[in-house]
């Protein structure tokens, strides 16, 4: 999990530990040898470890006994140092030096490392411990890989005590020749934030002398649920690992039923990726959850011993490494629903295309890179850092294509030979070879793009909506039109409207004699088969508010869609028909009446869609005269020209009801 707080306290300790200097200017950072080593550990660190008093000098520690850093983070424990050393006379001197070289310690490697106690002999600075003995593990330095073992020293409480322990050490030349790493670690806590910040300070000791300062800082969330917002994630992760598991057997039946061939598909394959990564997230959280309440609670019952949170950090560290590539795919696998849409598929059309051309000039293309690094590692190497490793030359290089780059070390490195690699390099990698790369994409893009283009146009989202929108804009259309014919009917001038004047009214005007009845019994409160004036009345104000609702409904309909550039005068089928032939279109009173006889037969059917008896009878005596195109089946009568009018995917399904009996 990461966040701003995580951000700030990461450089709050930062700044710290790693910048505070002492009275002679010396800070973790600017550590160049063993003295300077001794003057930090006694200075800045004891006075960044141990915060004793406020500001004014009042005691901090009245009630409290552990340091509070910066009066808010919890010293967990107390911190350790642990070195490592290698052997006398693990590498040979030459003879022509044995007279005035007595010793010679090699670089570091486990099978050199030095495992004989030394010094005063008592107490654990000066025996060596095994990795597994001290729970620890290796650590990956600016030089080499350290072991988790070696010489340690767990410090006191308080400053005092540890400012004795440590000139005990240097009295004692606990640091010598043979040391090769000094590891200090130590955890803090911020309840404020609920965050664990677990701290790192390396001082490598190279073969060559001097001293090469490094550190690590992770700042992590151990403890998952303190707050309401953490239970809210609970509730999130159980319904996480439900669609998990969801996932899993769908999956094992989908690759039992196609068996390897299920691996041909590179979503398949995408989604067993995300599937395994997010298995072993869930299973390091619940690793996770039950180690930090061990660890915590030994952390209580004895306060002053090594917090050892490494451990725990690094895996958490990982673990949030592991979640954020499986989001990286799961973002990805969102190609997979858009790929029906031309414009998202030319990425991947290209890509898929010019691969093979690409792999093939892959390999010309770091023959040529991997040449270049290699000259730039064995004239540079020695005196340029971003040349002192062949990796460190391989992005070197590639930041010269980015511009980021300094020439002059190349060129006061060597004054002949580093203009002449520059030069040729930008030359042959950067004009001729990487612009040869983006010509084949270009080409393949171009090829991709015409194609496209000349394809027929698949159904899009824009379509999808358009449909919607459009067949809602028609049904509100058509109410409101009905409501238009009764109020016509109604406008006689009489104060008494007999029946058979309505229904004739409204007959004219295309209306079924049970709509009308309907209408009418449900204002006729006398059943007189007569509407008096307030019958009248009551009748013309119900429909002039039905009339108003649905003018506000048309309204919110074409604001919430947005940006559509369709008139809404145009019925559905003259807003969607794009064909060329002018004397197949539906006019609208047709349209009309088709959708009310969609309607009308759909309401029929599909209380007995499943009755074979009645199936057999429709498709006897209702003579569908279809037309198969994209969810549109529709009646004869509806039938006037191709692909002019849409009904509901309801036609489409009992069709397929029909055609298989």
């Amino acid at each position: 999990m990461t966040s701003s707080n995580a951000y700030y306290y990461t450089k709050v300790m930062s700044e710290l530990f790693l910048q505070t200097s002492s009275s002679s200017g010396v800070s973790f950072q600017s550590i160049s040898s063993m003295t300077d080593f001794w003057v930090y550990g006694q200075g800045p660190l004891l006075d960044s470890l141990y915060w004793t008093k406020w500001y004014n000098n009042e005691s901090l520690t009245t009630h409290h006994t552990q340091s509070y850093i910066y009066y808010e983070n919890l010293l967990l424990g107390v911190p350790r140092l642990r070195q490592l050393k290698v052997k006398n006379n693990s590498c040979v001197v030459h003879d022509d030096f044995k007279e005035e070289i007595s010793g010679c310690y090699d670089v570091y490697s486990e099978d050199k490392e030095e495992r004989v106690s030394f010094g005063l002999l008592n107490g654990t600075a000066w025996r060596y411990h095994t990795e597994e003995e001290l729970g620890g593990s290796s650590h990956w330095g600016r030089i080499t890989s350290y072991s988790g073992g070696g010489y340690y020293i767990d410090l006191k409480l308080t400053r005092e005590e540890t400012a004795e322990a440590l000139q005990l050490l240097k009295e004692n030349l606990w640091l010598d020749r043979g040391t090769r790493v000094v590891f200090i670690d130590f955890s803090v806590y911020n309840a404020n934030i609920n965050l664990f910040c677990v701290l790192r300070l390396v001082v490598e000791f190279p073969a060559t002398g001097g001293a090469i300062p490094s550190w690590q800082i992770r700042t992590v969330k151990l403890i998952r649920y303190v707050s309401t917002w953490d239970f809210f994630i609970v509730a999130c992760e159980i319904v996480f690992c439900i669609f998990i598991f969801y996932y899993v057997v769908e999956e094992i039946l989908e690759l039992r039923i196609h068996k390897l061939q299920y691996f041909t598909s590179i979503w398949n394959i995408l989604d067993v990726v995300v599937i395994l990564l997010s298995i072993v997230a869930i299973g390091f959280h619940i690793f996770r959850t039950i180690e930090v309440n061990r660890l915590m609670g030994e952390l209580l019952k004895n306060p002053d011993i090594y917090a050892d949170f490494e451990f725990l950090a690094f895996w958490q560290t990982q673990y949030n490494n592991m979640n954020a590539v499986n989001l990286f795919f799961a973002w990805i696998k969102i190609f997979k629903y858009i790929s029906f849409n031309k414009t998202m598929t030319q990425l991947s059309s290209t890509l898929a295309r010019c691969a093979k051309d690409i792999l093939g000039f892959a390999i010309m293309f770091f023959i040529v890179f991997f040449a270049y690094a290699q000259l730039g590692y064995l004239l540079f190497g020695t005196q340029v850092e971003n040349f002192s490793t062949f990796v460190k030359c391989i992005f070197t290089q590639f930041r010269i294509i980015l511009g980021d780059f300094d020439y002059n070390a190349i060129d006061n490195a060597n004054r002949v030979l580093g203009p002449v690699y520059f030069v040729t390099y930008v030359f042959f990698v950067f004009f001729v070879l990487l612009n040869m790369f983006l010509a084949i994409i270009n080409d393949t893009y171009s090829e991709v793009k015409e194609e496209l283009s000349n394809q027929k146009n698949e159904l899009q989202i824009s379509d999808i909506l358009k449909q919607g929108y459009n067949k809602t804009l028609m049904r509100l259309k058509l109410k409101k039109e009905r409501i238009s014919d009764v109020q016509k009917a109604l406008q006689n001038g009489t104060k008494e409207l007999e029946f058979e004047d309505f229904k004739n009214s409204l007959k004219e005007l295309g209306h079924a004699d049970h709509e009308i009845t309907a209408a009418f019994s449900r204002f006729d409160k006398d059943g007189n088969q007569i509407l008096d004036e307030e019958e009248q009345k009551r009748m013309r104000r119900d429909l002039e508010e039905k009339r108003v609702a649905l003018n506000t409904e048309i309204e919110n309909l074409g604001k919430s869609y947005g940006g559509n550039n369709l008139d809404e005068n145009l019925t559905v089928a003259e807003a969607k028909n794009n064909h060329t032939n002018k004397s197949n279109w539906v006019s609208e009173e047709e349209f009309q009446m088709c959708v009310i006889a969609d309607s009308s037969l759909e309401s029929l059917i599909k209380p007995f869609l499943v009755s074979t008896p009645l199936l057999l009878w429709l498709k006897a005596n209702l003579k569908l005269t279809t037309v198969i195109w994209p969810f549109q089946i529709l009646p004869h009568e509806c039938i006037k020209g191709q692909g002019n009018i849409e009904a509901g995917p309801f036609y489409h399904i009992f069709y397929i009801f029909l055609k298989r009996l």
